[in-house]
């Protein structure tokens, strides 16, 4: 198969074609679980923007079969390194939903106690590293600890996530370059959903496809439906079996389409017409629930009571989020310093005194920088 192919398994009727994974029937209905459950989490957060109640909000709409295919074949003891369009890859690789919630309030509950961007989500225990803003940085971070496992002689690899505008930044050259030198057992993920914010795919690059950019840095490439949930888990498959192995980094191209806005504050009708109306039939979620309603898994009692159950799961995450308080002002120091230098010291105790004494900041003063 070459890297201007494309790897589908299931038709637009949720037929399933040749080269499905072998996968037991409860499997099948986690990964439509999850990919439901990232769908109406991100229904839930966008509607909480939009009445105020958060700030700001990344979706993910139409992307779910991307994110949760890839869970599927990521390891225990791997390493990843996400971009901010992907809440369902972390749900799905075991970070709490409600920690996830919270870090949309940046409130006493959130993990970051507010000093990260919403949705930039940093789970240690489960080794997804903290998300960065700037578009390509964390691929060479991503590549630097797949190079150390393979010196530690770690059977596991490292997966780095991003966009089709994340390989047209200087750090995707320098990843992909390294990587493909020293053979570091890495996946490298490119979720291209057509837009890097208002510039389209064609205006992003003028190679025939994203993965054959993978045959110059000595790595295979591998173009996949993104909206199949089967086509990924069998490419993520392969390529995460091909790192842990020995044999290489791969780059997977998986082709969706990024249904709604770059985030809560853009507005996608300044810049693009209906595309998004054309991309509804290849739904993932209604592609794959039409697969298990074939192989007789699925029925509309069934959806609803799934829809309902991850509905109240959402709702309880939210009403538990906003009960909790603002982060204490003292984190501002102690979550920062193991012990407080000298001169902070001061500052520290003058905060502690004026809050103790019921002084509150001017918020229509202007801020200081």
């Amino acid at each position: 198969m070459s890297s201007t192919d494309m790897l589908q398994i299931l038709a637009e009727s949720g037929k399933a074609g040749a080269g499905a994974p072998s996968l037991p029937k409860s499997r099948l209905l986690e990964l439509y679980e999850q990919m439901l459950r990232t769908r109406l989490l991100d229904e839930r957060m966008i509607n909480l923007q939009r009445q105020g109640r958060i700030g700001f909000y990344v979706p993910s709409t139409g992307e779910e079969a991307a994110q949760i295919g890839c869970a599927l074949a990521t390891g225990k003891r791997d390493w990843v390194y996400p971009s901010y369009r992907v809440p369902g890859l972390h749900l799905a690789l075991g970070a709490s939903l409600s920690d996830m919630v919270a870090n949309c309030f940046g409130n006493d509950a959130d993990l970051c106690k507010g000093r990260q961007m919403p949705v930039h989500y940093a789970f240690g225990a489960q080794r997804l590293v903290s998300i960065s803003s700037p578009i390509g940085t964390h691929i060479i971070q991503a590549v630097g600890t797949a190079w150390a496992q393979k010196l530690r002689g770690d059977k596991a690899c490292t997966w780095a996530w991003f966009g089709d505008g994340g390989t047209s930044s200087n750090d995707f050259h320098s990843g992909m370059n390294f990587a493909g030198v020293w053979k570091a057992p890495c996946v490298m993920v490119c979720t291209n959903n057509q837009w890097a914010i208002s510039v389209p795919l064609e205006k992003q690059t003028a190679s025939e496809t994203i993965a054959c950019k993978a045959e110059a840095y000595g790595m295979p490439g591998v173009r996949v439906d993104g909206n199949d949930v089967l086509a990924v888990v069998k490419a993520a498959t392969e390529a995460a079996e091909r790192a842990r192995s020995g044999s290489g980094p791969t780059l997977l191209e998986l082709m969706t389409y990024r249904r709604g806005p770059h985030s809560s504050s853009d507005d996608p009708t300044r810049y693009r017409g209906n595309q998004a109306d054309e991309w509804l039939r290849r739904d993932p979620i209604l592609r794959f629930r039409k697969h298990l309603e074939l192989i007789d898994l699925w029925s509309e009692e069934q959806e609803k009571e799934l829809a309902e159950r991850l509905k109240a799961e959402i709702n309880e995450a939210v009403a538990r989020a906003e009960k909790s308080p603002p982060p204490a002002l003292e984190t501002l120091f102690t979550d920062v310093y193991a012990k407080v230098p000298r001169h902070l010291r001061e500052q520290y105790e003058d905060l502690i005194h004026r809050e103790g004494t019921g002084h509150e900041a001017d918020p229509d003063a202007a801020f200081p920088l």
